[in-house]
């Protein structure tokens, strides 16, 4: 089970859903948008409740976002269950490197298949022990992401100089598959996480007209 969130910030009053402090929450942005492939978030027990976690922004935003918690020695049945459906075409998103190389693919679309991009939820540290100790992954291929553009990422230091987090990564996945309006999508939304988690913490007031805001706004009303 995961623990709760205790850490820095933990008695501010939040909503059940973002996370976020009620005074900057961001419900009232959400979409729900059919994406060109799907993500499941294999999420490590520890970010299941930290309001810095970015993998609930795809979940906010993309259809069919499945989230499962992380085992090292018993994998998720849903997980598994979700892999095994023949209409799927699965890979790992995690950097290469010489011990698995053989595993690294490029993008390939597959007719009738759809792609899932499974992104290892957690800190680098995490995510890294996530991907050497599960055996029951290792038959998958491993596709490195593309990264484009810079992180704009500012509420936890990066492990990795570059690294970018959850919701930056697919969002360059989505990029790969040539869903640029979904790549916005997250882009956008992410860009509203991030100036209000900021406002709550420096308790300042949220910029009520930024380009992001614009931009899902002008998008929700085609929908």
């Amino acid at each position: 089970m995961s623990k709760p969130f205790l850490a820095r910030g933990s008695r501010i009053e939040r909503c059940g859903n973002c996370l976020l402090a009620k005074s900057v929450c961001i419900c009232s942005y959400k979409l729900s948008y059919q994406a060109k492939a799907g993500f499941y978030l294999l999420m490590h027990h520890n970010e299941a409740f930290k309001p810095t976690n970015t993998g609930r922004l795809i979940e906010d935003c993309i259809s069919g976002t499945k989230r499962f918690e992380w085992s090292r020695t018993e994998p998720s049945e849903a997980l598994l269950m979700a892999l095994s459906d023949p209409a799927i075409d699965p890979y790992i998103v995690f950097p290469e490197a010489d011990d698995y190389r053989e595993r690294m693919v490029d993008y390939t679309l597959k007719p009738g298949k759809q792609p899932v991009f499974i992104i290892l939820d957690g800190t680098w540290r995490q995510a890294r022990r996530m991907f050497r100790h599960s055996r029951y992954l290792d038959t998958l291929p491993v596709i490195q992401p593309r990264i484009t553009a810079t992180s704009q990422y500012k509420l936890r230091k990066a492990a990795v100089p570059g690294q970018l987090c959850t919701v930056e990564v697919a969002a360059e996945m989505l990029k790969l598959v040539n869903d640029q309006v979904g790549s916005e999508i997250l882009a956008n939304y992410f860009s509203i996480f991030n100036e209000h988690y900021k406002s709550s913490r420096m308790d300042r007031p949220v910029v009520t007209d930024s380009e992001a805001k614009q931009w899902i706004r002008a998008y929700q009303q085609l929908c």
